[in-house]
């Protein structure tokens, strides 16, 4: 993890110190670094500004955004909060839970999808292929078009 703010340095150093004095946190010390961007160069290349939210000089706040990039260099997810909107940690680690889940196994996670719960089989899986790849079975829910492309299978391991 890493972060980017548009503050000096010197601002995250005494910011940090504010962090461990308030917080608890594991081992004492803030866990990741910050990218100082006082100029905004990261933040614009980026696309990180809130045009809505000007700090005391006129200039854009950054926003809160999350980038989430895979083992393979590739942004994976991307969430942008507002600058005046604090984020979701939980939302965020779930999100995570989801990306490392179907990057493992040909499954969808439906909304409010928490680890552990049920999940959707692809509508690209063949009737004929549901036994083999989803040994633990396989519930199709009724639907008012009679099609059965909502499948939902535990969640595998």
């Amino acid at each position: 993890m890493i972060a980017l703010s548009c503050d000096s340095a010197q601002s995250h150093r005494d910011w940090i110190k504010d962090l461990e004095g308030y917080c608890s946190l594991d081992g004492g010390k803030f866990p990741y670094p910050i990218i100082a961007d006082a100029d905004r160069t990261l933040a614009v290349k980026f696309g990180m500004l809130d045009p809505d939210e000007l700090n005391n000089e006129g200039m854009p706040l950054t926003a809160r955004v999350v980038y989430v990039i895979g083992p393979d260099h590739k942004v994976k997810a991307l969430v942008a909060y507002p600058a005046t909107t604090g984020r979701n940690f939980n939302e965020i680690l779930r999100l995570i839970d989801s990306l490392q889940l179907v990057a493992k196994h040909n499954v969808v996670t439906p909304v409010d999808w928490q680890s552990g719960d049920k999940v959707i089989v692809p509508p690209t899986i063949a009737e004929k292929d549901l036994a083999t790849l989803y040994p633990l079975g396989v519930e199709t829910k009724p639907l008012p078009s009679g099609k059965g492309y909502l499948r939902y299978t535990p969640q595998p391991n």
